[in-house]
């Protein structure tokens, strides 16, 4: 009776998803609506929360540091943004052209640094970019004259060699998505281009860009939401969560240092609110302007 009831034709599809449903609603949904209850509270752990309404966001309204970590992990996101789409398309493109030789070895080498824990990379960066001057990065500046740089301890510099961290570990997998774009091109489209005398340039720009535009923004997406959720390369490369000056501080090391270190759990629900809202507002603003949102034409 329970197998016939179970297989039905009305209850198997529900049957099928409930693994799904219950996984969203246990670590997504619950976390969530706990999280934005708890922003409204004065929480620590061992004490009994205190309902404060909306005092956790009102101080991030004037908390400096707060500021300054929306300003990096903005910036973070947007040097991401421009290095880790036109960069991975291109080479896309080029591994993907038949005068290419050694595709899979170009393949495997770009997608390999992925691979690396991210301690480990952070932690080598750190060592690269670091102020000694026996450090990688000052001993190859000291080959042409140029005097060491304290890399981490300058905002400008620090951020660069974040970026490139970035770059270092990203770069293969986005190029692997335009790959897979540029698979589901129909080969016909060029040779009709060539036909027609269409340049290299031409084909790129009127063909390959525009039908890559789903690949794109799905690329752009993961991107803004891995750049204002970076922390691990940041708390690596500083080698903690205190970067002189909150040069390197992301608004998730904030959340981490309010909620983890300083046992401010009320107010880190608070910061990652905010952070949820930033991401949302970011992303849906990117696809309206993609044009996800608009209904194919019959």
């Amino acid at each position: 009776m329970i197998k016939k009831f179970v297989y039905s034709q009305k209850v198997a599809p529900y049957v099928f998803v409930l693994p799904f449903i219950l996984i969203f609603l246990i670590f997504w949904f619950f976390p969530l609506v706990n999280s934005f209850v708890m922003s409204f509270q004065d929480r620590m752990l061992g004490q009994d929360p205190k309902w404060i309404g909306e005092a956790n966001y009102s101080k991030l309204l004037t908390d400096k540091v707060f500021l300054t970590s929306i300003k990096n992990s903005v910036v973070y996101m947007l040097g991401t943004l421009v290095l880790l789409i036109p960069f991975p398309m291109l080479f896309a493109v080029m591994i993907n052209s038949k005068l290419m030789m050694g595709r899979e070895f170009f393949k495997s080498s770009f997608f390999l640094p992925a691979l690396t824990s991210v301690a480990v990379a952070g932690t080598i960066f750190r060592l690269t970019f670091g102020e000694m001057e026996g450090s990688l990065m000052n001993s190859f500046l000291g080959l042409f004259g140029v005097e060491p740089i304290k890399f981490l301890k300058d905002g400008n510099w620090s951020m660069a060699a974040l970026l490139i961290l970035a770059c270092w570990r990203w770069t293969g997998v986005n190029m692997l998505y335009y790959l897979s774009g540029l698979k589901s091109i129909d080969n016909e489209y060029y040779e009709a281009a060539s036909i027609d005398g269409a340049s290299a340039w031409q084909k790129f720009r009127t063909i390959t860009m525009p039908l890559l535009k789903p690949t794109t923004v799905y690329v752009t997406t993961i991107s803004v939401y891995a750049g204002l959720a970076m922390f691990t390369e940041s708390l690596m490369m500083f080698n903690g969560n205190k970067s002189p000056q909150n040069i390197g501080l992301t608004i998730v090391g904030y959340l981490y240092r309010q909620g983890i270190e300083q046992n401010k759990l009320g107010y880190a629900a608070a910061v990652g609110i905010v952070l949820l809202i930033i991401a949302m507002v970011i992303n849906l603003t990117q696809l309206k302007f993609s044009g996800m949102f608009k209904k194919e034409e019959d």
